[in-house]
């Protein structure tokens, strides 16, 4: 400090606290901390003390920012909430302008500064203070200047201030040309706006800051145009929208759209219909079209409308005006009529090539031939074969239809010759072209041309070709057209000789294209002029051409003609012919050719001969076919040999049955021998089959046995016969244990001892019930006086009682004692019965089971055995079973 500056010091007056600061300021004169301690001690003093203290600091240090910026936020809080013509303002600002001539480089200075003036409303002002900011600092820091001087154009209401300003800013940044629309949008400035809009759209590299894509910003340009013609001049809105068609193809309905709607709003609406027009005759998805005529349709009513009530209001309406009216609703009603129309044209730019779609747009011309003519001869000239989508050749047909239901027969013979020359994909599709040519000639009693239509069709090639060669023409595969040579052989049939007709099937055998329904025609038509042998002929040709299970009806209609035909006359050459059939025949269709073959053998062979034929069928046929063809061969043994004839039969269908029907088989031979007397083969039987009868699933077999042996049986054999049955559930209880047990040891290795004790406690509590419940059925079956003899077969006695020869007599039970050992022997040969019938695996076994019987009955038994068996009362015959 100078001398000068020093007295100027001593003169203040100042406050005690305020002198240690002083001190430090005189001693450290050019130091930024000490001159800012000083100014934080001041913080609360009046404004005029702190400003003093700063205009001080910058009296000594006029470059330093930190001191600038502090005064200058000061003195700003000091003017907050004043009012903005209070003078304070103006020395602010000649503050700011003083701390610039220091600080111009420093772009908080400015910011600070230009938010400043923002406030106080001067606006030429402020737009110097941003001007110069922009001047004096670099461009790499004008992105800090920028937001405030844009957020002070939109502040205030000067457009042409805030254009100028937004062109100048995207120079720098046109990247936000977004936000400069947005604001030309606000202010009503749509001209600028369009060409911003139409800029960026074109401007392939631009990137939307919010996101949008390409073809939202051409949507947004499109709607701005087309809904402000008025204020958009400088742009050809047509050409815009109309490259957007080129461009956007997924969106030309709202395209379309907008350019009728911008010649609508323009008051072109003559123009706008055209547009209406050409776009609904220019889509190609219904969408868009829907789109489109939902549009034309809205804009034709509301034009109707407001001409309605237009002609209603004005009292001065002439003639002229109402056939304006009825000319705008002629033409909505034509709009609305040919809706459908206009919209099977859209299906058909999508793909012309589809067949449905003509055939739709055809019968769309009801009563108008002219059009019906002219849709036809478009649709077949423009679907190409290749290319269509359904049967190309029912156009044609179709096409030759409507000139043949309108006399014009010539026409329509010209139409189907045109389209016998089409390059079809298919042959069949040119073979119904002649078959329906042919049926039209037929129509028109032309019987000889319709021959000489399939004679010309069915001419063979100059060289031959295979069916499915894709290469050549169908023109040149046609020859090989089933479906041409089946409707040949019926006009043949039909209009034809018998020689031509013979030519055309042989013929077609020759070309190896019949199929056994041809075959078979074929033999009928021969048997209907008398030519068997002829028709047996071709049936052989038939089989000689066809495999199983082609050949099933050929055989079938050969065996029954044949049958037919000869009877038994040419028994041999019929026994080769069903050979012959048998040889190769799957196992499905076995059985009708075996029984027919058996018949033949019953009404003119051997029964030996039909009982071989029975007895190879029951191994020919499929498994499920097997129980039948036993039933059958069964019974045809019994008619002609007798019942005991069908025992080897029984034996045979046993072994060879599964256990469904073979259980029924069982039983059926069972109650056979029942019925020849032969008890004993019957239990055997019962026996064997009980082993493959688990009593819990076959009941039935149960109660059967068990109404066998009341019936036939005694008290020894009722005994055995549950004895088995706990024997018979006993092994399969075993195998349904173990193979739970092996299931629960493959899940849990580790299963706990107490849960298998708990088991073994259930299965015998389970098993222990069923034995007490078979004992109470025993006991209840004996407690109602159920009298064990043997079968209703054999004949009664003299005084009405049944006679059972078996019989034994136990005698009284006074001479129990006596023949105590007669009784053991006794139980020791039942004993030897029940282990034979145990041992007794297959039904072989049972005749050697009953001589063994029979052998054990023979034994000499003593006389008092044979006593007649009598029950005096319940108690004792109670006694007795106990």
């Amino acid at each position: 400090m100078t001398l000068a500056d020093t007295s100027l010091c001593m003169d203040i007056d100042f406050p005690e606290e305020d002198v240690p600061y002083e001190e430090e300021i005189l001693r450290n004169a050019y130091s930024v901390k000490h001159w800012l301690r000083y100014i934080d001690h001041k913080a609360k003093a009046p404004n005029n003390g702190v400003n003093i203290v700063y205009e001080r600091a910058l009296k000594e240090l006029p470059g330093s920012y930190k001191i600038w910026y502090n005064y200058l936020r000061t003195r700003r809080r000091q003017v907050r909430g004043r009012c903005l013509t209070d003078p304070m303002f103006d020395e602010v600002n000649n503050t700011f302008e003083r701390a610039l001539v220091f600080m111009h480089k420093m772009p908080r200075i400015w910011m600070d500064y230009g938010a400043f003036m923002t406030v106080q409303c001067k606006i030429t002002r402020t737009r110097h203070v941003f001007d110069r900011a922009l001047r004096a600092l670099p461009i790499t820091q004008h992105y800090r200047i920028w937001p405030l001087y844009l957020k002070f154009a939109r502040k205030y209401d000067i457009p042409e201030t805030a254009v100028r300003i937004y062109r100048r800013y995207l120079k720098l940044a046109p990247d936000d040309a977004e936000e400069y629309i947005e604001y030309l949008t606000s202010v009503n400035r749509l001209d600028e706006a369009a060409q911003q809009l139409a800029s960026i759209v074109d401007n392939e590299n631009f990137v939307s800051k919010y996101g949008k894509s390409n073809h939202q910003l051409w949507n947004e340009l499109c709607d701005l145009i087309s809904k402000n013609p008025d204020k958009v001049r400088s742009l050809n809105v047509d050409a815009i929208i109309r490259g957007g068609l080129r461009r956007y193809t997924d969106q030309l309905g709202h395209l379309w759209n907008c350019l009728a709607d911008y010649y609508v709003r323009s008051g072109l609406f003559d123009r706008a219909r055209d547009i209406y027009e050409e776009a609904i005759q220019t889509v190609r998805t219904v969408r868009d079209f829907t789109q489109v005529f939902d549009e034309y349709a809205q804009f034709e009513e509301v034009s109707l409308n407001k001409r309605m009530e237009m002609v209603a209001k004005d009292p001065n309406a002439t003639s002229e005006d109402d056939i304006d009216v009825e000319l705008r609703l002629a033409r909505f009603e034509h709009l609305m009529e040919r809706r459908l129309l206009l919209l099977n044209s859209v299906l058909l730019r999508q793909n012309p090539h589809n067949v449905h779609e003509w055939h739709k747009r055809v019968k769309l011309y009801e009563d108008k031939p002219h059009e019906i003519i002219n849709t036809y001869t478009e649709a077949v000239q423009t679907v190409q074969p290749k290319l269509s989508v359904g049967k190309l050749h029912t156009l044609w047909v179709e096409f030759a239809k409507f000139y043949e239901a309108n006399g014009q027969v010539e026409d329509a013979r010209i139409v189907f010759e045109r389209a016998t020359e089409v390059e079809f994909v298919k042959v069949e599709d040119l073979a119904s072209i002649w078959c329906e040519w042919a049926e039209m000639e037929i129509r028109q009693e032309n019987y000889d041309q319709a021959l000489k239509l399939m004679q010309k069709a069915t001419a063979m090639p100059k060289r031959k070709v295979d069916y499915h060669d894709d290469t050549e023409t169908v023109q040149m595969r046609l020859y090989k057209s089933l479906k041409l040579w089946s409707m040949y052989a019926d006009l043949e049939e039909s209009f034809g000789t018998f020689k031509t007709c013979k030519a055309v099937y042989d013929r077609i055998m020759d070309l190896k294209i019949c199929t056994p329904q041809i075959i078979i025609n074929y033999g009928l038509f021969l048997e209907e002029h008398n030519y068997f042998e002829e028709a047996f002929r071709a049936y052989e040709k038939g089989i000689a051409l066809f495999k199983w299970p082609n050949v099933y009806d050929i055989w079938n209609s050969y065996l029954t003609k044949f049958l037919k035909r000869y009877g038994g006359t040419k028994l041999e050459r019929a026994r080769d012919l069903f050979e012959q059939c048998l040889e190769n025949c799957p196992p499905e269709y076995a059985k009708y050719f075996y029984l027919l073959y058996a018949k033949l053998e019953e009404d003119h062979g051997l029964a030996r001969h039909a009982m071989a034929v029975y007895d190879r069928a029951t191994s020919a046929v499929k498994p499920e076919e097997m129980y039948d063809m036993y039933n059958i061969f069964v019974k045809k043994a019994a008619e002609i040999y007798g019942l005991p004839r069908t025992r080897e039969i029984y034996e045979k269908a046993i072994e060879c049955l599964p256990e469904e029907h073979m259980r029924q088989m069982c039983v059926r031979f069972a109650e056979m021998e029942t019925k020849l007397g032969e008890v004993d083969r019957a239990r055997a039987i019962y026996a064997h089959c009980s082993q493959v009868c688990d009593p819990r699933i076959t009941a039935d077999f149960w109660q059967t046995w068990k109404d066998f042996e009341i019936r036939h049986g005694n008290e020894d054999t009722m005994r055995e016969m549950l004895r088995i049955k706990r024997s018979v559930q006993a092994t399969y209880n075993t195998q349904v244990n173990m193979m739970a047990a092996q299931f629960i040891n493959s899940a849990n290795a580790a299963v706990d001892s107490s849960n298998s004790d708990a088991m073994r406690l259930l299965d015998a509590k389970a098993t222990a019930v069923n034995e007490q419940k078979e004992r109470q059925a025993l006991k209840n079956q004996t407690s109602s006086n159920i009298m064990f003899v043997r079968g209703e077969t054999q004949g009664a006695g003299s005084n009405g009682k049944v006679v059972n020869p078996d019989e034994i007599d136990i005698g009284d039970s006074d001479d129990d004692a006596e023949d105590e050992d007669d009784d053991d022997g006794d139980q020791s040969n039942a004993e030897n019965i029940k282990t034979s019938e145990k041992s007794v695996t297959t039904c072989k076994d049972i005749n050697d089971l009953v001589l063994k019987k029979l052998r054990i009955e023979q034994q000499e038994i003593p006389a008092k055995v044979f006593g007649g068996l009598k029950v005096k009362n319940q108690s004792d015959d109670e006694d007795m079973l106990e």
